[in-house]
């Protein structure tokens, strides 16, 4: 029988092909190339119009696979050195304490403790921070999902808040209406190379005995009015995943001032060893990272201020950027005072056009997607409160899309060439009907 399956030929073709069904729609994609649908469509939809594409930088450049802090040569040489001293196989050992040390450095604190993953960073911080059932945590509705469901696994309550207008931070005046007798913890994500309002929400709750937990997966270095991210919040998470600006593949390590959540972070890991370590192999390769990483990030926002230029009078999208940054010079030998992990850019538009860019970019290898779903928006409304009307949230989860910091590591030249082609396949989707 015919149902009226339509399938793109190349499905057909790619190899080691990841699949899932949501709703009616199934979607076949792999990472950083463009999703293809499965659709049922009773009859066939005209494709968009398109003028031809603009010229693109030297084919062999690689938009779609995320370059690596480190030159493949430096990692080949770390590997050989940790195979030749037997150091890769140790369950403890001088990389994992050296990385322990420079991180404690940098960021100023008294306590790090490395872990697996940044998802169970979070969980730790949590865990150190009190957090049980019936307790409340309070958190932006547009966030990594990760965040809200260790907080539900702790059988706690999610209190979902708003952004600032048109900034994928917390509003920190959202939180103070939001705090109630069962507040336990609130979560502060730096996004998008935006800053939460840290110092504000630590004001708001010093006097209640309520944990402020400063995400700072997305911004390692990233220099706030002269401290580092990661440096404020009672509890503070890092990630070292694939993607990000220091990465082992995976990792992720708290950090805090405070004894007691330190302990409470060792009794539950220490299960006559470590259950969630971070290892020796992947604590060697982070400290390099760590030395060339304001250098990177001096660059990284060179490269976005530079793209303000590029989409500054577009109607159809632009840089979501504070007033700060964007008049702030960049000093390749001072201290970043941003770190750009997915750099944000806000369509104006509705979210089908949206998504329709981030496919269109894809297919030339840009690797521009769109940002986070809303929480209050992907989970049943038993499962969180929502406070106020999310408004804000709702719009970026919309609208939002991210460029993957790969990209801001280019030459200037075909950094601009980049910006220009987004620019041009944003403008022609800018007026598409409701």
């Amino acid at each position: 029988m015919d149902h009226g399956w339509t399938i793109p030929a190349a499905a057909f073709a790619q190899p080691a092909m990841k699949c899932e069904l949501r709703g009616t729609q199934f979607r076949c994609g792999f990472p950083h190339r463009p999703l293809l649908r499965l659709r049922q469509t009773p009859h066939p939809q005209p494709p968009l119009p398109v003028s031809p594409p603009a010229p693109m930088p030297d084919e062999t450049i690689d938009f779609g696979s995320p370059a690596g802090p480190l030159p493949a040569d430096r990692l080949q040489e770390l590997f050989q050195q940790l195979v030749a001293d037997g150091s890769w196989q140790r369950y403890n050992g001088k990389h994992g304490a050296a990385l322990q040390q420079a991180l404690l450095t940098t960021h100023q604190r008294q306590h790090c403790h490395l872990c697996c993953s940044g998802t169970a960073a979070m969980e730790l911080a949590l865990r150190a921070a009190g957090v049980q059932a019936g307790d409340e945590v309070i958190l932006s509705a547009y966030d990594f999902k990760s965040s809200f469901i260790n907080v539900l696994l702790l059988g706690a309550q999610p209190v979902l808040v708003d952004t600032l207008p048109n900034l994928p931070v917390v509003s920190a005046q959202a939180v103070a209406a939001a705090l109630t007798q069962k507040t336990k913890a609130v979560i502060a994500s730096h996004l998008h190379g935006l800053a939460a309002p840290v110092q504000e929400l630590l004001q708001l709750t010093r006097e209640r005995s309520i944990v402020v937990i400063e995400d700072a997966c997305q911004n390692p270095g990233a220099c706030l009015d002269g401290q580092p991210a990661g440096t404020r919040g009672d509890l503070s998470v890092l990630s070292f995943g694939g993607s990000k600006l220091l990465t082992a593949g995976r990792g992720g390590a708290v950090l805090t001032d405070q004894a007691q959540f330190a302990q409470r972070m060792t009794l539950y890991t220490q299960r006559g060893n470590d259950a969630w370590p971070l290892s020796e192999l992947q604590a060697a390769v982070l400290l390099p990272q760590l030395q060339i990483l304001n250098q990177q990030n001096c660059r990284r926002a060179s490269s976005v201020q530079l793209l303000q230029s590029a989409f500054a009078d577009s109607p159809a999208i632009s840089l979501l950027l504070t007033p700060e940054f964007r008049s702030t010079p960049i000093s390749p030998t001072g201290m970043a005072t941003a770190a750009f992990y997915k750099t944000a850019l806000l369509m104006n538009c509705h979210q089908q056009a949206r998504n329709e860019l981030s496919q269109a970019c894809l297919q030339q290898q840009i690797p521009l997607h769109p940002g986070f779903a809303a929480l209050h928006t992907i989970h049943a409304k038993s499962r969180f409160t929502a406070h106020g009307s999310l408004e804000n949230a709702t719009r970026l989860a919309q609208q939002l899309l991210t460029l993957h910091h790969s990209v801001l590591l280019l030459p200037p030249t075909e950094l601009l060439q980049v910006a220009g082609e987004i620019r041009r396949l944003a403008e022609l989707r800018k007026n598409v009907s409701w």
